[in-house]
């Protein structure tokens, strides 16, 4: 049964990840936004709830209960989100875009808008560096709740800057929505009515994959922590990236890689807020190498970003080593 929930889930996701990109294309179009806004605002924040709900669900238990482990749970989830799309998403990025190379315009090149792409990348590396610094220096908890409320300011910023900057338009946007069946133009309400009901399938998926996954991880005996910080984020964020495999398909770059650095902002200081206020914040070593190795993923990918030259994808792959170095590390100190 538990293989059973875990492939009904992931074909879920698959689906309404195809549902969501039209969606939010149509939305992006009528709305009159750029790339760099749709994919790194709408499909970010849309594609990032799901994920998001784990910790606050751990937050929650905090509040009512006093659960440590709920803690432990919370910050691992916090910390694995960024972690994952610092590395294994670039991988995963690499790997479409060699498999799609004799389709795409650009080969085997990611022709992105570099300009928000550099925003997203300078926004993570500074406030999730803050977060994580403040989980490995003790500080005063009125500091932690200031600094809280830094990121949610910080972001807020970030997506009127985003929002305001504008950038490349939308390139050949869906002719029509993909519930809609009759042969008129769909109305606003239907648009968003598909927009929301894609992110609530992606949301329920992500969650009974997280199920499965945590029953598969207790039988092989992982401890909380490890499943929150590795395996939670793998089951939520790496399947709903399928919406940038979508984009990287039709020649849409921005589009894919604003999905996930957009992703990466967001899960850099809205969850970290969270934490900062409501948990004890203090990395164990290995919470505090996989943020490190986020850190060191996101400042590689903005040195390509800086570039005058093409990104080319096989310098993504480097993102799937640095996720590698993680697993082996965890590996050895379980065992």
């Amino acid at each position: 049964m538990t293989i059973i929930e875990l492939v009904l889930s992931a074909v879920a996701i698959v689906v309404a990840a195809a549902l969501f990109t039209n969606a939010v294309e149509i939305l992006g179009d009528r709305l009159d936004l750029d790339q760099g806004s749709i994919g790194s605002v709408l499909a970010a924040v849309g594609t990032a709830l799901p994920e998001t709900m784990i910790p606050i669900v751990a937050v929650i238990s905090i509040i009512f209960t006093g659960n440590a482990a709920a803690g432990e749970v919370g910050v691992g989830a916090i910390l694995g989100a960024p972690f994952l799309l610092a590395t294994l998403a670039m991988f995963v990025v690499a790997v479409s875009i060699q498999g799609f190379r004799r389709r795409r315009e650009t080969d085997d090149d990611v022709a992105i808008d570099k300009g928000t792409a550099q925003r997203d990348l300078l926004f993570f590396l500074v406030f999730f560096a803050l977060g994580v610094g403040a989980g490995l220096v003790p500080l005063p908890f009125f500091l932690k709740v200031v600094l809280a409320v830094v990121l949610v300011v910080a972001y807020g910023l970030y997506v009127w800057r985003t929002i305001r900057s504008g950038g490349e338009s939308i390139e050949e946007p869906p002719e029509k929505l993909a519930l809609w069946r009759t042969s008129s133009e769909a109305p606003m309400w239907a648009v968003a009515a598909q927009l929301l009901g894609t992110v609530a399938v992606m949301g329920a998926g992500a969650h009974f994959f997280v199920t499965a996954v945590e029953h598969l991880s207790e039988a092989a005996g992982l401890p909380a922590g490890l499943i929150a910080l590795v395996l939670a984020p793998l089951a939520t964020e790496l399947p709903e990236k399928f919406n940038s495999v979508i984009w990287l398909r039709g020649n849409k770059d921005t589009l894919a890689l604003g999905n996930i650095t957009g992703a990466m902002v967001f899960q850099s200081t809205i969850p970290v807020a969270l934490g900062l206020a409501f948990t004890r914040w203090s990395l164990d070593p290995l919470n505090a190498l996989a943020a490190a190795l986020a850190l060191i993923g996101g400042a590689f990918l903005y040195f390509l970003v800086r570039r005058k030259e093409p990104i080319e994808s096989e310098y993504l792959l480097v993102g799937g080593a640095l996720y590698a170095v993680f697993l082996v590390v965890a590996l050895v100190t379980i065992l």
